[in-house]
């Protein structure tokens, strides 16, 4: 190889230098270009996990991307407490300024909302306040107010009027009297100073704000974070619980894997995914559901009866679910409502498994016969009074060996062990009863 002279090394060090400066060059402008401006969120609808996860992002976004201001557009009768109070301290912790455009309303939860913003606006013609909690628990009262009045005085706003639009037992001479609710108009809010601006529309809140230069980036929630926010509403969660539940124990008891285990396990993914996606659950928790469903397969598989794995199994597993509430109290009331429902309708289900013809078409495999290229159903009554072998646990469903022919049997309703001898005492169709075969019987 050629040795490299002074000269040589020189100029290509020189041309390095230039291209790493072009580079930087380049990416500084890039960050120029993207840093600053206005970043929109708007906040309409139902306020609920879902909306909570989506403006936690946004705030973030905006954040890394150096923004000038936020403007929050709030149009909203409402929704989750627990979620508003998680958007307002997403809010009050961002290192970016924050406003709010009062389009149309912002009403019980939209209001704690609003009052996060550090400068407050209204639409003329919208209104704020009606923000008594339901039910109208002393104590969800007075933790609400508390909420109201601290946000109102942390930007300098009357925390009086903050707390009558939560608490009707509060009056307010000339503004509402005791046993209304506080509910104020723009021209209202502007007049007490409740607001800082009116403005019929964005651009004239910027141009009072002095951002009427910046740009406006304009966010939008994704598929994703809708979805979240649907699945993760109390009535949903609860159905996906009670068809997670019912449909993992209809598949224990049939032999096999097919319909309701499928939609089972789809269930439970989408209650702890919608979680997971708005931040309800954490990570802890999917190793803690997943641990428990290991030791269940475990105990169901590999371990007889039902000892130590399956009650540390089933705990895991209730532990999670309960873990991913925001409270223990609502995980414990959604965890028992989902567990009686299950049982309800495994109890229904059973009669009629144990009755329908159909359903055990559906469980139950039909053994066949080729010859000469066709396939024709064969009987199983030659089979009773015959003794084989459990090739797998019985629960109550499982295989059975008998000369050598691996058949689908199921137990009179107990459990028995793999390996054990069990006898035939009765087929119907293509549903082989067998049951264990004590030591003083006759074997085959």
């Amino acid at each position: 190889m050629p040795a490299i002279n002074g000269r040589q090394r020189v100029g290509r060090k020189a041309i390095a230098a230039v291209i790493t400066c072009l580079v930087i060059g380049w990416l500084a402008m890039g960050v120029s270009e993207a840093a600053g401006g206005v970043w929109l969120i708007p906040i309409r609808g139902t306020v609920e996990w879902g909306l909570s996860g989506f403006v936690q992002r946004a705030v973030r976004e905006a954040e890394a991307q150096r923004a000038s201001a936020i403007l929050v557009e709030i149009n909203t009768f409402g929704g989750r407490l627990d979620a508003a109070v998680e958007i307002r301290d997403t809010l009050l912790a961002s290192s970016v300024p924050v406003a709010a455009l009062v389009t149309d309303r912002a009403w019980s939860a939209g209001a704690l909302i609003a009052l996060a913003a550090e400068h407050l606006a209204m639409a003329p013609g919208a209104s704020i306040g009606a923000a008594e909690p339901n039910p109208p628990q002393e104590k969800t009262i007075s933790a609400v107010r508390g909420e109201f009045e601290a946000t109102a005085q942390r930007w300098g706003r009357d925390p009086k009027i903050a707390a009558a639009m939560v608490e009707q037992d509060l009056e307010i001479p000339g503004l509402v009297t005791k046993g209304k609710i506080l509910t104020l108009t723009a021209e209202q809010a502007k007049e007490l100073g409740f607001i800082d601006f009116l403005a019929s529309h964005r651009e004239e809140l910027l141009e009072q704000l002095g951002y009427s230069n910046e740009r406006l980036v304009e966010l939008r929630p994704t598929a994703a974070e809708k979805a979240a926010g649907f699945i993760t509403q109390p009535i949903v969660s609860s159905l996906l619980l009670i068809v997670g539940f019912a449909g993992i124990v209809f598949e224990v008891l049939t032999p096999g894997f097919g319909v309701p285990g499928t939609v089972g396990g789809l269930s439970l993914v989408l209650f702890f995914g919608g979680r997971l996606l708005t931040g309800l659950a954490g990570w802890e928790v999917i190793i803690l559901l997943i641990g428990g469903l290991v030791l269940l397969a475990v105990e169901a598989f590999i371990l007889p009866g039902f000892g130590i794995a399956g009650i540390a199994g089933l705990a895991a597993v209730f532990a999670s679910i309960i873990l991913s509430y925001t409270t223990s109290a609502a995980g414990l009331i959604s965890l028992n409502i989902a567990l009686a429902a299950t049982i309800v309708l495994v109890a229904l289900g059973w009669r009629h498994i144990r009755k329908s013809s159909r359903w055990q078409r559906l469980v139950l495999s039909t053994r066949l016969e080729r010859e000469s290229g066709s396939a024709e159903p064969k009987t199983s009554r030659h089979l009773v009074g015959k003794v084989g072998q459990a090739q797998t646990p019985l629960r109550p469903a499982g295989i059975v060996e008998i000369a050598g022919q691996r058949i689908d049997v199921v137990t009179e309703g107990g459990f028995v062990a793999k390996g054990t001898a069990v006898e035939v005492i009765t087929v119907q169709g293509n549903r082989v009863v067998v049951r264990p075969v004590k030591p003083d019987d006759p074997a085959e």
